[in-house]
């Protein structure tokens, strides 16, 4: 297994993955757009490669919480035939220290509350964090890549990439 940043050749193997993991094209179409729009990281767009092909993506875009920085971990797709392998978790973890060497202090995410907590993710409220519109308490999660970086940052995510439709 190999974890790299994308390269465009790629974006329509991308499409496709996300089209078979998800069953439809909504999450491929949402990274498409992320990728034209001004949130997107090319560096935290990220290819698990098997053998040349490829099993997984993820990524992270830039968000506010307030005025303060922050990355949305989302979306992220596994080959459905390679799901429960590792390949979510190796892409988190690698794609986690990649933003922490960035820079980036904290990551949120919406998402599975029985898979995020394992990397560290707890729950957004925690911190006063609040999302742009209703989600479960449960899903909706935070983490600091540096040690008290949500302190004293409460509020509602702001900036979130427009290509979210939020």
């Amino acid at each position: 297994m190999t974890i790299r940043k994308e390269i465009p050749s790629d974006i329509p193997i991308i499409y496709k993955l996300y089209e078979f993991a998800f069953e439809q094209a909504n999450e491929a179409e949402l990274v498409n757009r992320i990728r034209t729009g001004k949130s997107f990281i090319p560096d935290l767009s990220l290819v698990n490669q098997d053998d040349n092909q490829i099993t997984g993506h993820i990524l992270f875009s830039k968000i506010k919480i307030g005025e303060d920085d922050c990355l949305s971990l989302a979306p992220m797709a596994v080959l459905p035939s390679r799901q429960k392998q590792g390949i979510g978790s190796k892409l988190i973890t690698r794609g986690l220290r990649i933003a922490k060497t960035m820079g980036f202090r904290s990551v949120i995410v919406l998402g599975d509350e029985s898979f995020y907590p394992r990397f560290g993710f707890q729950k957004a409220n925690k911190w006063g964090i609040t999302f742009p519109f209703d989600v479960p308490e449960e899903a909706f999660m935070a983490l600091e890549l540096m040690e008290g970086a949500l302190k004293g940052k409460s509020g509602k995510v702001v900036a979130y990439p427009v290509e979210f439709g939020i």
